[in-house]
């Protein structure tokens, strides 16, 4: 067979396998695949759209995949909008993660988005705290580009989760804690807060191979109600003024 030819035919094999794996997570039109609070997430502009321009955020409200993933390499462009003199302007991409009963929140993995808190690893409703800091905080905030669509990639693999930023790599993490899950739904957060809007758009996913003998949501227990005294993320404090002059 000619080499031309054998060429041509693992190429052909190559594109298969990779547009068998990859899939579209949201289909511009619906929100079908998706579930969550009418009231606040909805299809606008062909867009995953969540918040409102006219009304401040009273709670942390999340759009989940009606299924739930492991191992993937995920892209989604995001786009988050709003007033800071309103309140917090937070968003985020939820993985691994299940809701809390009887509540709005969900638990698990958070990869942040907002001013100071793009490419952070944010552990919501479970340990309620940052688990890891950008690779390079000001290169992150340098990729971001504010009030636009930016490119979120985030690949989980095992233990390890990775991020990057319209390229830029953000975060690299790896689960030390035996007894947290490595699977769940992919969620978008509109933070409680000010007046916001978090969109989304060319959602895709690649599903990786499941790790052997991974700690699930079935294995070591699903999220319990949350406790109301539980600490809350906060928004960065704003620097205070230069001294004037006399």
């Amino acid at each position: 067979m000619p080499q031309k030819l054998v060429s041509a035919l693992a190429l052909i094999v190559v594109l298969a396998a990779t547009s068998l794996r990859s899939a579209e997570l949201f289909d511009g039109q619906s929100l079908t695949g998706w579930e969550g609070d009418l009231k606040w997430w909805r299809v606008a502009d062909g867009a995953l759209t969540g918040g409102s321009t006219t009304e401040k955020i009273p709670r942390n409200f999340f759009l989940a995949t009606t299924r739930s993933f492991q191992n993937f390499d995920l892209r989604l462009k995001l786009k988050l909008t709003g007033d800071p003199a309103t309140g917090m302007i937070n968003s985020g991409v939820q993985i691994r993660s299940l809701r809390v009963p009887a509540d709005t929140e969900m638990s698990g993995y958070q990869v942040d988005a907002g001013d100071k808190w793009w490419g952070k690893l944010y552990d919501e409703s479970r340990r309620n705290k940052v688990i890891a800091e950008p690779i390079d905080a000001p290169a992150a905030d340098a990729a971001v580009k504010k009030g636009d669509w930016n490119e979120y990639r985030i690949r989980t693999e095992g233990a390890r989760i990775r991020a990057w930023i319209n390229g830029v790599p953000t975060l690299d993490y790896t689960e030390a804690d035996p007894s947290v899950a490595l699977d769940g739904k992919i969620a978008l957060q509109i933070h409680s807060g000010g007046f916001a809007l978090v969109q989304a758009k060319d959602v895709t996913i690649e599903e990786l191979p499941p790790t052997p003998g991974a700690p699930t949501w079935d294995k070591v227990g699903h999220p319990k109600p949350r406790d109301p005294n539980a600490k809350k993320k906060k928004a960065a404090p704003t620097p205070a003024p230069a001294p004037t002059q006399k």
